[in-house]
């Protein structure tokens, strides 16, 4: 039976190749299908290894994987799973850019909730959009660090695509501030509200780290500089309140 081969998302583009989740090198196909449900998985011409054995994984294996902040599951989510023009990167974006600012706003909330007034319809607006207001910021700042960084530090040449790939999987790589929603049901100390920070650190961390393919320690030098900008904001919110 003749085999048909199927064309991965991004592929006209050499940029967007699919890569090995195990040595990040590109490759031309991750799997060979033969008939709905019959698929081969083709192994990598650099490590012989297979290029992503994740393809027949369930998510939650993958998100596991993720959570234990594996390379070769960040690699298969950044590199093979989402590309930058297809619509799945795009819903993926869209969503995770809303889900990102609210629940820095929701952070930023929790922490000053002492601080705030909702006494009235006012002063509930106007907290409200400070505190909108300074997620927006803080964020901004953090990305414009980590951009700056890499330029300086890593010698990056200025490439927006490149740019909004390493902004995308900022973005993508903060999915454990989903944790957050918990606080909405459960009470918690305000130190979980900085576990998860740190973990949401580490996270981006090692997304930058498979977009750049830097050392470990210029990425996390560049990130923990970006994070104390945000954390210089959230104090300074806390005086404004």
């Amino acid at each position: 039976m003749p085999t048909t081969q199927l064309p991965m998302e991004g592929e006209n583009d050499p940029e967007a190749v699919p890569r090995c989740v195990g040595c990040g090198s590109p490759v031309q196909r991750l799997y060979v299908q033969y008939s709905p449900g019959n698929i081969r998985l083709m192994k990598c011409e650099k490590c012989k290894a297979v290029a992503d054995p994740y393809i027949e994984c369930e998510f939650m294996i993958i998100l596991i994987d993720l959570i234990l902040h594996k390379v070769e599951a960040y690699r298969h989510l950044l590199f093979n799973m989402l590309y930058l023009d297809s619509d799945a990167y795009k819903g993926v974006l869209q969503s995770s850019v809303l889900a990102y600012i609210f629940l820095d706003a929701y952070k930023i909330s929790f922490l000053n909730a002492g601080a705030l007034d909702f006494s009235s319809l006012l002063s509930a607006i106007w907290c409200s959009t400070k505190i909108l207001t300074g997620a927006l910021v803080e964020n901004f700042l953090f990305m414009l660090f980590i951009l700056v960084g890499l330029e300086f530090v890593l010698n990056f040449s200025y490439n927006i695509k490149r740019y909004r790939e390493i902004m995308s999987a900022i973005i993508i790589s903060s999915y454990l501030k989903l944790f957050l929603l918990s606080t909405m049901v459960w009470e918690f100390p305000l130190s979980v509200i900085h576990i998860v920070n740190v973990f949401v650190l580490s996270s981006n961390i090692v997304a930058l780290r498979v977009v750049t393919q830097s050392k470990i320690s210029w990425c996390v030098g560049i990130c923990c500089l970006a994070d104390g900008v945000k954390i210089l904001i959230d104090h300074w919110l806390l005086e404004l309140l």
